[in-house]
């Protein structure tokens, strides 16, 4: 079926059923994937999929039902389903379903397409082949991927708000694990792109990442200047993320709640939520059909917002900030650490004799996003005369994701994505600390 028929189906149902205010959020995936063991295809896919979500308020509560199963009975029911999950909803927050912005800025998104599967076929075995290329020591357990997707939504609601968008994602990463004797390193690169040319660096690096943490030792205890990698600073950054939603600091989950205005980080420091970032996938309106728009949530080590649905921005009395998804929680854009002045091998000269942190295991595990405070073992490199020496691991690195913020002295001067795979995405530069207390040997 397609959006209309959905749309005509549930329409009438609502109608039927007396539920007079609803949205209908329809979501359709085209992929198409292939990853690689040795230098042969290990699996393929190829999926398209579709999905409803409705939603609809009923007596001042707002109920929600979704399906994946497109049939026009299954499709009326979504109404009465979601209307007696509304009935029996313990959440008193004030729920609307949004009549529409005044104005939606143009996402600006080339028309997506679907390459063929020899295609990525051929990106992901050349990528295996040019990984084991470059060193003998190239293992067993390396694999390399490709893909590409085109993503589509469409919203649709009782008050006449029918928005739509549609775009395409091309990716690819190589995961290298190399050996010498006993000794086993692994490193991950991964891209966004659909040529060759343009992903066999991740290929490139993951080997000679790979490559620099045979040999690693473990790091003395001690107090160290510190360089966490934009890679490893991304990942806790999404870690943390949850602290800056309006929903969970009037939950009582992060320590940000009324701290608007104040300042919580470093000067340096601006966070922003980006929705129009140009080179990522940009989206003009959310999951509740606000128009979404590009925000510092932190400017210059100010807390300026948190980040607002419907809801939140209700009880708080402001505007949402854009941030609602379809099941009424935040939704973060592009959300990143703009980047310094300084480049890489600046922060090095000025860490000389520190750590560069650029592995960290079970973060999510060893971190409280509620209070901040994280434990984790990590990896790295000592910093020798100023650049990237010895390898070290098994240090555990301990501290408080607030206190980091505010004790970040330097940025590098470019921001790492990682592979970007939807319109959702967190980035960083490398970041400098002064001073970290690391526990290892």
């Amino acid at each position: 079926m397609n959006f209309d028929e959905i749309k005509s189906v549930i329409v009438s149902s609502a109608e039927k059923n007396g539920v007079a205010e609803y949205e209908i959020f329809y979501t359709e995936n085209e992929s198409l994937s292939a990853e690689t063991v040795k230098n042969e295809i290990s699996s393929f896919s190829s999926e398209h999929t579709a999905s409803v979500n409705f939603r609809c308020t009923v007596g001042g509560k707002m109920g929600y039902a979704y399906t994946e199963l497109l049939e026009p009975e299954e499709l009326a029911g979504l109404v009465t389903r979601a209307a007696d999950n509304a009935a029996v909803t313990e959440c008193e927050d004030e729920v609307e379903i949004f009549r529409g912005s005044d104005e939606y800025l143009p996402a600006d998104m080339p028309e997506p397409s679907l390459p063929d599967a020899a295609s990525v076929r051929e990106i992901a075995l050349k990528l295996q082949e040019k990984t084991y290329s470059l060193s003998d020591k190239v293992s067993d357990g390396t694999q390399s991927a490709a893909g590409s997707g085109i993503i589509a939504t469409r919203m649709y609601n009782s008050y006449g708000l029918d928005l739509s968008e549609r775009y395409g994602v091309d990716y690819a990463y190589s995961e290298a694990v190399v050996r010498d004797g006993e000794d086993t390193a692994y490193s991950f690169r991964g891209g966004n792109g659909r040529s060759y040319d343009e992903l066999s660096y991740n290929s490139e690096k993951a080997v000679e990442e790979a490559l620099s943490r045979l040999g690693a030792v473990p790091a003395e205890t001690g107090s160290y200047p510190v360089i966490i990698s934009a890679n490893t600073m991304r990942g806790i950054l999404a870690t943390f993320s949850s602290v800056f939603s309006a929903q969970n600091a009037q939950k009582g989950l992060s320590l940000l709640a009324g701290k608007e205005g104040q300042k919580i980080a470093s000067d340096i420091i601006t966070i922003a939520d980006d929705p129009f970032r140009e080179g990522s996938v940009k989206t003009a309106f959310d999951g509740e059909g606000v128009a979404t728009r590009t925000k510092n949530v932190i400017e210059k080590g100010v807390l300026t917002t948190l980040l607002h649905n419907l809801s939140s921005g209700k009880k708080a009395g402001v505007p949402s900030t854009g941030n609602g998804n379809h099941s009424n929680g935040i939704r973060f854009h592009n959300f990143y650490i703009l980047p310094g002045k300084n480049t890489l091998e600046e922060l090095l000269k000025a860490a000389d004799g520190g750590i560069y942190v650029t592995e960290v295991k079970g973060l999510h595990a060893g971190a409280d996003a509620t209070t901040g405070d994280f434990s984790v073992e990590s990896a790295g490199h000592m910093i020798e005369n100023g650049k990237i020496g010895r390898p070290v691991k098994s240090f555990t690195i301990a501290g408080n994701f607030f206190t980091l913020l505010k004790d970040i002295s330097a940025l590098s001067d470019t921001v790492d994505f990682g592979v970007v795979t939807s319109a959702t995405a967190f980035g960083s530069p490398d970041i400098f600390i002064p001073s970290i207390s690391v526990a290892g040997k």
